[in-house]
């Protein structure tokens, strides 16, 4: 078997013999993968009326347990984008009326985003079709070949300074 990704390194084994392309296969293959993927995803969310940022927020928010509300800090630190757009992204979902703005506290400056009933409805409902989704897009996979690629990956991952985030 061969792919897109092992002509282009034939293609500079030929014009470059003296460089070890072996990266490109990894990371040529993590890149075409990771858009493969993203167009895979972005198709299944706009099929329920959503974005792929959105479900996001959602499920953050749903995966945090009941009342199923987190600071915009910590949305932040789990979305890995600006503190701009993730107010950007709060304020779309809030005029959908996916999130609620709550206060918390006495400070009147702290706030926390919470979902409201239709977005925990929209978010329960869509992450069970996702998750047999993104199966169906694993299914080339048996299952040992998806713990040795996870495994892989996370390791990868840590190398690069990727942790979970803090709350």
């Amino acid at each position: 078997m061969s792919d897109a990704v092992d002509a282009v390194m034939e293609q500079w084994r030929k014009e470059r013999p003296e460089l070890d392309v072996w990266p490109m296969g990894v990371v040529g293959r993590l890149s075409r993968l990771s858009r493969l993927l993203e167009r895979e995803l972005k198709e299944f969310f706009a099929g329920h009326g959503l974005e792929n940022w959105e479900f996001d927020v959602l499920a953050t928010l749903r995966r945090s347990g009941s009342p199923y509300e987190l600071t915009a800090g910590a949305l932040l630190r789990s979305a890995m984008v600006t503190s701009g757009a993730i107010t950007n992204r709060i304020d779309r979902l809030e005029a959908k009326g996916l999130v609620e703005r709550v206060r918390t506290g006495h400070d009147r400056r702290s706030v926390s985003v919470r979902l409201t009933p239709r977005g925990l409805e929209i978010v329960d409902e869509v992450v069970a079709l996702h998750v047999a989704n993104e199966a169906r897009l694993l299914a080339a996979l048996d299952p040992g070949e998806r713990d040795q690629l996870a495994g892989s990956m996370r390791k990868l991952l840590e190398s690069l300074g990727d942790a979970p985030p803090t709350a």
